[in-house]
């Protein structure tokens, strides 16, 4: 289930995105959670399953309707358990009059996770 991020999750997620490839120098991990703190647009969101919190998914508003897919991570003992696309698929219920985009760091898996929703449908 997602929660909202708040300051009192600042550690979580800083080490749930320090697990993304732009995210490794401490100074950008830094920014990176000041921009989702500050700018209206950009929205954190945590995934919690039982008492812990093991994966997050960020995004941006870039217009009415568009939404940029910017971080998703999952910790890394708990991978290969369909997480990612169960975050994927609830951040879309959440918003759902809306379309979807990765950036370069989150295509590949976005794209996989519409590949095999694809499959599901009989697409």
């Amino acid at each position: 289930m997602f929660i909202r991020y708040k300051k009192t999750f600042e550690k979580i997620a800083m080490g749930l995105l320090s697990f993304m490839p732009t995210e490794k120098d401490i100074k950008k991990l830094q920014q990176t959670i000041k921009t989702y703190e500050t700018e209206e647009n950009h929205q954190l969101f945590l995934w919690k399953e039982e008492d812990d919190i093991i994966g997050l998914i960020g995004i941006v508003k870039r217009s009415e309707g568009l939404i940029e897919i910017q971080h998703i991570s999952v910790n890394p003992s708990h991978r290969s358990l369909g997480i990612g696309k169960s975050m994927v698929k609830a951040i879309k219920e959440m918003f759902p009059d809306s379309t979807f985009i990765a950036n370069e760091h989150t295509d590949g898996f976005f794209q996989r996770c519409k590949d095999e929703t694809e499959l599901e449908n009989g697409i």
